[in-house]
């Protein structure tokens, strides 16, 4: 098949592979957009409440409830999370085209995140059983939505950055 176009120049290649390199930051700040505002008071909401409930799961007596009382509720609000997360991440991939990602997240940020809040999640609540000091649990829920908020603020500020 002939075609009757020149071949291009090769400041036309730089400028063609310029303008793919803004698509691709374009594409990469989209999928960076934070959460929406209501998932992400969710998620901070949850976040606070785990090192609580994990502590009413882990004690060895009816702590405030009985065990499985405590259980349930984990299994409820694991469950109402799942549904919301589902809900956020359908709603976001119909109005934008693309879903979130993590990996989009300077690596210096995500890597302490994903080793220190689970165990700030859950080395309160047993901090708690070992010592009955509820300020573990007061400490470990704040710390927990303070890394929740600063991890949405990342985010927006990544987005801001590159958008």
């Amino acid at each position: 098949m002939e075609t009757n176009e020149a071949p291009l120049t090769p400041e036309q290649a730089r400028a063609a592979l310029a303008d793919t390199d803004r698509v691709r930051a374009s594409a990469a700040a989209l999928t960076a957009t934070p959460w929406p505002t209501w998932f992400f008071i969710t998620l901070t909401l949850y976040t606070a409440v785990l090192p609580i409930i994990l502590a009413g799961i882990i004690t060895d007596r009816d702590w405030l409830l009985p065990r499985p009382a405590w259980m349930a509720t984990m299994l409820a609000i694991t469950a109402l999370y799942a549904a919301l997360l589902a809900v956020a991440t359908k709603s976001w991939r119909d109005k934008t085209g693309v879903a979130l990602r993590l990996d989009v997240l300077p690596k210096r940020a995500t890597v302490p995140l994903v080793v220190g809040l689970p165990l700030l999640l859950v080395g309160g609540p047993f901090a708690f059983s070992a010592t009955d000091q509820p300020a573990w649990l007061i400490a470990s829920s704040l710390l927990g939505a303070a890394a929740s908020a600063g991890f949405h603020l990342t985010f927006v500020r990544l987005h801001r950055r590159t958008a």
